[in-house]
């Protein structure tokens, strides 16, 4: 896997990716020169931990046949106030709309974050990271 960074502004940055051919802007906070052009890297970091998970998950559930109409992530980072900076913990909640079996999307969410997910598995295992899976109604899964 190969990922190339082209310089396109002071501090922002186009990645683009060999595999998908996609790309995403990344810049700097703006103390440094940053002009809002992109996520910056440790958001990306975040999103990178969520979209791994989410995609584990959406795919456990398919092979399932589970009626999950729509998945939402919402990845919350806590870092260290001293340098080196880096993420001490991360929360993901997974918000699940459908008539999902509740049990099955726990199981599929504990998969992906503890077995499957490869960004999780790169991150410091010191790294805490946490879960939570609930359906978008508040009810349980028949």
């Amino acid at each position: 896997m190969r990922v190339v960074l082209e310089q396109r502004g002071p501090v922002a940055f186009e990645a683009s990716a060999e595999v998908s051919g996609q790309g995403v802007m990344i810049d700097g906070k703006a103390d440094i020169g940053g002009e809002g052009r992109g996520m910056r890297p440790t958001e990306l970091l975040l999103a990178g931990l969520a979209g791994c998970a989410a995609i584990d998950v959406v795919h456990i559930l398919r092979r399932q046949k589970e009626p999950l109409d729509h998945l939402t992530i919402e990845v919350e980072g806590t870092k260290n106030d001293a340098a080196p900076h880096r993420f001490v913990s991360a929360h993901l909640r997974f918000v699940a709309r459908g008539d999902v079996n509740d049990k099955k999307l726990q199981r599929a969410v504990a998969l992906s974050v503890e077995k499957y997910c490869t960004v999780r598995n790169s991150l410091d295992p010191a790294m805490e990271v946490t879960y939570e899976a609930v359906r978008a109604d508040g009810e349980a899964a028949q």
